[in-house]
């Protein structure tokens, strides 16, 4: 049998990732000076960047089209200073509930408000439970949410990100953009919630029940 060969502490860094919860869900940038010595740990083991989730949930959480990216400049500017790369992640769901959240992040409160009316923008199971952590792909190109898509709010928050961190992105500092596209950011029905009882590695169950929408 081979003896298991033990982690380095360079192997060890080269597992860290900027931490889920360093905004926190009111906009504020805490421990800045804890997450500055973890980046520069990371550069000292030859790490080349970190990956950070951009949320919908805390950019745009005041109002349509009221987007504050002052703590998020904060941190990139860090992140630059270290000498670190980034990979921005577009993240329009919830952070919460999902195998691995350990912040509770909810899309914007006025995008919820919107399926306090119309609760069908959500996901639903056969049952009649909604899921609301990703509004339903069947709703991309529906003007609910004051006169937008959901396909339109995406991109003007983009726009935003774009316009507000141009300076990042002619430095060469983000050198990488993802986008969520579904439950937990990726681009599937939800099927296997913690929050719902789910434990790993039952077996979920598909959301896929998209009312008629001819309602709207």
């Amino acid at each position: 049998m081979q003896t298991p060969t033990l982690l380095t502490q360079k192997d060890k860094m080269l597992a860290n990732y900027v931490p889920l919860g360093v905004i926190t869900p009111n906009n504020v940038f805490e421990n800045k000076e804890e997450i500055e010595k973890q980046l520069k740990q990371l550069k000292a083991a030859d790490v080349d960047g970190v990956m950070l989730d951009v949320w919908w949930g805390i950019i745009e959480s005041n109002g349509p089209k009221q987007y504050d990216w002052s703590a998020y400049r904060s941190l990139f500017q860090i992140v630059q200073k270290c000498g670190l790369k980034l990979q921005a992640i577009m993240s329009f769901h919830q952070c919460g509930g999902n195998v691995g959240d350990i912040v509770n992040i909810p899309i914007p409160k006025w995008v919820l408000d919107v399926g306090e009316t119309n609760p069908d923008i959500f996901y639903t199971t056969l049952s009649g439970e909604r899921d609301k952590e990703y509004i339903s792909v069947g709703l991309d190109h529906k003007p609910l949410f004051g006169r937008r898509t959901a396909i339109e709010m995406y991109s003007d928050f983009m726009k935003s990100f774009r316009e507000n961190m141009s300076d990042f992105l002619e430095s060469g500092l983000i050198m990488d953009i993802e986008v969520g596209l579904g439950p937990a950011g990726e681009l599937r029905y939800p099927s296997y919630q913690e929050n719902k009882g789910w434990v790993f590695p039952g077996i979920g169950e598909f959301q896929v029940r998209l009312l008629p929408l001819s309602s709207f």
